[in-house]
């Protein structure tokens, strides 16, 4: 089973777009390759027409979306017109689901990223999300149960978090949102630590030497002035 870090178990699957080639088809993107246990079932349905409705937004960070579940192409594709032509929830308002979506009847793919946990099921993925990097490490891991669906404004958080940490080398810290403040690196020596501590003298935004934090837009300017 993948792990944080690890590089992202390649695979070549037929799609409803027509066969991948994963990572090559995808290099310099992020990915996120999430799997559902069924097509025609009501929270799958609602996540399938959620990241439809976002699709755009994901784009926006450089970020595809590839779909799974071990079902054929041809239930995927019936289960996507009725979607497309029936379904309204949320931001989902018939727009096309034109992302690929794995046909994994034989679990190959599925069995490559953990997404099979015989404790629910031997015959269906868990509700799973894959959030993979540019250079194609696995970065956040996420399971759900059968009954809860996912938070797609959450997925979309950590992309982006991810994205600011990896540009500007920083933390963002619990509840951080695009544009708030993030944290600075912890001092892992002594000599760090104590400028650290001068620094912090008379600096609100610097609690303790382990605790500092800066404006996302005014760091972000001084990394680029740097430069």
């Amino acid at each position: 089973m993948p792990a944080l870090g690890d590089k992202a178990p390649a695979f070549k699957a037929v799609t409803t777009t027509g066969e991948i080639n994963f990572p090559d088809d995808y290099r310099g993107k992020w990915v996120v390759l999430f799997s559902h246990p069924a097509d025609f079932t009501p929270v799958c349905t609602s996540e399938i027409a959620t990241f439809a409705a976002m699709r755009d937004d994901f784009h926006e960070l450089n970020t595809e979306l590839i779909g799974l579940s071990i079902d054929s192409n041809n239930s995927h594709l019936a289960w996507i017109k009725e979607i497309q032509d029936n379904i309204r929830f949320g931001k989902y308002d018939g727009q096309p689901v034109d992302f690929p979506i794995i046909a994994d009847i034989k679990a190959e793919v599925a069995r490559k990223y953990g997404m099979v946990h015989p404790s629910m099921s031997d015959t269906k993925a868990v509700r799973a999300v894959f959030i993979i990097d540019d250079e194609g490490y696995i970065r956040t891991i996420l399971y759900y149960p059968q009954t809860t669906g996912r938070n797609f404004d959450e997925i979309k958080r950590v992309i982006e978090a991810l994205q600011v940490t990896d540009r500007y080398g920083v933390s963002t810290p619990a509840d951080w949102q695009p544009g708030k403040d993030i944290l600075l690196g912890c001092p892992s020596e002594l000599k760090g630590m104590n400028e650290r501590i001068n620094e912090q003298k008379g600096n609100d935004e610097c609690q303790e030497w382990f605790f500092c934090m800066d404006k996302g837009d005014k760091y972000a300017a001084r990394k680029q002035a740097a430069k």
